[in-house]
C-alpha cells in the first residue's frame, strides 16, 4: 500500500514533513515566555510561500501544549477586538467589548496565565488601527497578552508607518528568507531515500523556497517512479505559476517587471552597472527598486554590487 504524500500545497496548514525554522521560533518563544518580555509583539514577514504562517502555527502549537497559555486566533478581515472579545468569553460581544476583555485578562493575569494572539495576513485598514491601538493600552496597563502577525513585506511596512501604529516600529520582525539547501537535502533523502547527488540536486531546485520545497517533494513522491525529471519541473512551474508567482507578478510594479526580465537566469547573478546599463537607468533610480525587489523576496544580493533572483525558476 502506498503511503500517504507527507507534503502539502495547502497555505498555512503545518505539513507532515516541513524544515523547522529553529532560530526564528526559539527567539519568539524565549522572548514570550521571558519573566519580563522584551517585547510582546513579533512581526513575521516574507514573500508568498516563504512559511510566515506556518513558523506562526509552529509557535502557537507550542504554547498551546502548556496550561500557561491561552492562544487566540483572529481573522484579519474581521472586527478583531469584536472576535477577541468573542473568543474570550465565548459570546458575542457587542457592547463594551474593551471591558469585558480586561476584566478576562485580569483574571488570566493573576492565574499567572498569558494569552497569544495571532492575525494572519494583517493589512493596514481602520479594523487593525482600532485593535492595534488597544492592544498597545493592553501592554502598557500590563496585561499578559502577546501578539504574533504576518504579512506581506508592502503590508508590514504600511502597517509599521501608519501614523496611529508607529509603536509596532518598535516590535520585533522577522523577515524569511530562504530555508537552507543542506537541511532540504537532508529532508528529500530521507524521506525518498535517494543518494546524495540526487537529494543535492533537487534541493538546489528548490533555492530555499519553501513552497518549492513543498511543490516538488509532491510531485516527486507522486511520480518519480512513472516520469522524468523533466516532466515533473513542467508540473512544478505549472503548480509556482498558479499558486504564488502569478499574484506576485502581478503585484509588481512596470519597471519591477522591467528589471525582471532583463535579469539573468536562475542562480546567475549580474553586476548591478551592466543591468543598469541594459535597462538605460541611473543608478539612483535603480538602487530604490533593487531595494525594493529585495525586500519584497523577490531578488537577493549575492555580493556586492550584484544582484539575482531569489525564487526558483521565476524567470
Amino acid at each position: 500500500m502506498k503511503r500517504d504524500n507527507p507534503f502539502t500545497l495547502t497555505f498555512g496548514k503545518q505539513p507532515i514533513k516541513y524544515i523547522n525554522r529553529y532560530e526564528s521560533t526559539d527567539n519568539i518563544l524565549s522572548t514570550f515566555e521571558a519573566s519580563n518580555p522584551i517585547s510582546q509583539t513579533y512581526l513575521i514577514s516574507g514573500i508568498r510561500g516563504s512559511g510566515k504562517t506556518v513558523l506562526m502555527t509552529s509557535v502557537a502549537n507550542q504554547l498551546r501544549k502548556s496550561d500557561d497559555w491561552v492562544v487566540v486566533d483572529l481573522n484579519a478581515t474581521q472586527p478583531l477586538l469584536q472576535e477577541f472579545a468573542m473568543r474570550l468569553t465565548g459570546a458575542m460581544e457587542d457592547h463594551d467589548s474593551v471591558s469585558k476583555i480586561e476584566t478576562i485578562l485580569a483574571k488570566l493575569g493573576k492565574q499567572h496565565k498569558k494569552v497569544l494572539i495571532t492575525i494572519d495576513e494583517a493589512v493596514a485598514n481602520e479594523n487593525m488601527r482600532v485593535f492595534a491601538s488597544q492592544f498597545q493600552i493592553f501592554v502598557r496597563k500590563d496585561y499578559p497578552v502577546f501578539l504574533i502577525m504576518t504579512g506581506l513585506y508592502e503590508n508590514i511596512y504600511e502597517i509599521q508607518n501608519d501614523p496611529v501604529l508607529t509603536f509596532l516600529l518598535r516590535a520585533p520582525k522577522i523577515i524569511l528568507g530562504p530555508l537552507g539547501i543542506n537541511q532540504i537535502k537532508n529532508e528529500y533523502q530521507d524521506i525518498f531515500q535517494i543518494d546524495d547527488e540526487t537529494s543535492r540536486q533537487l534541493a538546489n531546485i528548490t533555492m530555499g523556497y519553501a513552497f518549492a520545497f513543498q511543490a516538488l517533494g509532491m510531485l516527486y513522491w507522486e511520480y518519480r517512479d512513472e516520469k522524468p525529471l523533466d516532466w515533473i519541473l513542467r508540473e512544478l512551474d505549472g503548480l509556482l505559476e498558479d499558486f504564488v508567482y502569478r499574484k506576485i507578478w502581478t503585484n509588481l510594479s512596470p519597471l519591477e517587471k522591467q528589471i525582471i526580465a532583463a535579469m539573468p537566469d536562475q542562480g546567475a547573478k549580474i553586476k548591478v552597472k551592466e543591468l543598469c546599463d541594459k535597462l538605460e537607468i541611473k543608478g539612483t533610480t535603480f538602487s530604490k527598486y533593487r531595494e525594493r525587489l529585495i525586500n519584497k523576496g523577490v531578488c537577493t544580493a549575492p555580493e556586492y554590487g550584484y544582484i539575482a533572483l531569489a525564487l526558483p525558476r521565476f524567470k
